[in-house]
């Protein structure tokens, strides 16, 4: 059978279907049916205009045709990964409203009111949460319960300024349209932050109802693997927060290292008799550079993922900061910190002819030359970041010019 692109896996909402129960699905031949049985029960019983959609992944156990056969609608997804499955069932979603979770039967699709009744109410997003609900004995490992999603889940909190107590449960709900229009991109189990992060960031409205967890009724092993998968959920996170991978380590770094550099150039601080001093002075102004160079790849990394859609538009006060980062200033500031370094390492070497060579202390000379190709190190780093910044800009100046 040939899989179905992208393009023929877009379907609109119909207006006559108000919900799509979605669930992706490997080898689920165990617990399939029951998943499905109770979403269609729950569906007839609550009189809404329905479906259920199996996302299914390549199962080679007869998952598919036991789905079909109990009443589910199947896309193939010839792309593994639980993100990639998802995605394309989002896609394919028929419902204004989509309802996903797992088809191992952890879930209780014939329990699924609080979440209709937040989506009625105008939730882009509705997460469960199985702290609040209740985890049953066996239903999960305490790696997860204890380390794994607590700290996830505050990092989350805490990059993202979103109040979610459970960043990674399966059972969650959202508007059609507004999942769409996320642009939702991993295809691993990293798409359950992705989903959280990139509604978070774009304003939705996202609330939380209390799911009860139940031990999944499979005999085989779990897709998931913790510490691989952990990684992933953490790293696309850091990566998503340019501001606490980069911006702020850098702007700490630089910080410090400013202090210390003028310290010992000033002569103010001379550690072991100023034999120490000259290292200390090198390696501080290397902080400096390192720092700069952290903060301005942050800023570029967050500007070329807002162009590429990967994030959402900068907020209005950081937006309008950079703007006024133009090619010519950018320009302006590298050339003027080049001609204060060549300057400082002119005087460096007038400087140098009246040193004493033997002299333990780090002479005038030398502190004055070391901070002056610091200088000029930070006046190149601004012309190149400037010109990079300007590039990535180009896309942006485009579109305005035409919308003019």
């Amino acid at each position: 059978m040939t899989a179905p692109t992208h393009a023929a896996l877009e379907v609109s909402a119909a207006p006559d279907v108000e919900l799509t129960i979605l669930m992706p699905c490997l080898n689920e031949a165990e617990t399939i049916a029951t998943c499905v049985a109770k979403a269609t029960g729950f569906l007839a019983r609550k009189g809404i205009r329905g479906e259920v959609l199996v996302a299914d992944n390549g199962s080679r156990d007869g998952s598919r045709d036991i789905a079909q056969k109990v009443g589910a609608r199947i896309i193939e997804v010839p792309q593994r990964g639980y993100g990639a499955a998802l995605i394309q069932g989002i896609r394919a979603a028929r419902g204004r409203y989509v309802i996903m979770g797992d088809a191992d039967d952890s879930y209780d699709f014939s329990n699924l009111d609080a979440m209709v009744a937040q989506l009625r109410s105008g939730a882009d997003l509705v997460m469960g949460n199985r702290f609040a609900g209740g985890i049953r004995d066996g239903a999960m490992p305490a790696l997860h319960r204890y380390l794994g999603n607590p700290v996830l889940s505050f990092v989350g909190r805490l990059f993202f300024r979103c109040n979610i107590s459970d960043f990674h449960c399966g059972l969650r709900a959202f508007r059609t349209e507004a999942a769409r229009a996320l642009d939702l991109r991993t295809t691993g189990m990293e798409f359950a932050s992705e989903l959280v992060v990139k509604s978070a960031l774009a304003k939705k409205r996202i609330v939380e109802v209390p799911v009860v967890l139940h031990p999944d009724g499979r005999s085989r092993q779990p897709h998931l693997r913790s510490w691989r998968d952990g990684w992933r959920h953490l790293r696309f996170l850091l990566l998503f927060s340019p501001r606490w991978l980069l911006f702020y380590p850098g702007l700490a770094a630089t910080v410090i290292a400013s202090v210390m550099l003028a310290v010992l150039a000033l002569g103010a601080w001379t550690p072991g008799h100023g034999r120490l001093a000259d290292g200390a002075l090198i390696g501080a102004g290397g902080l400096v550079i390192v720092g700069f160079q952290t903060m301005q790849f942050s800023v570029l990394a967050r500007v070329f993922a807002e162009t590429q859609r990967l994030l959402p538009p900068m907020r209005q006060r950081v937006s309008s900061l950079l703007d006024r980062v133009t090619l010519e200033v950018g320009l302006l500031t590298g050339f003027l910190l080049c001609a204060l370094a060549l300057a400082g390492s002119v005087e460096s070497i007038v400087l140098s002819r009246s040193s004493d060579p033997h002299a333990q202390a780090a002479s005038p000379a030398f502190r004055l030359g070391a901070c002056s190709v610091i200088l000029g190190i930070l006046g190149i780093q601004a012309l190149l970041g400037a010109v990079f910044l300007s590039i990535l800009r180009l896309n942006r100046l485009g579109a305005t010019a035409t919308d003019r």
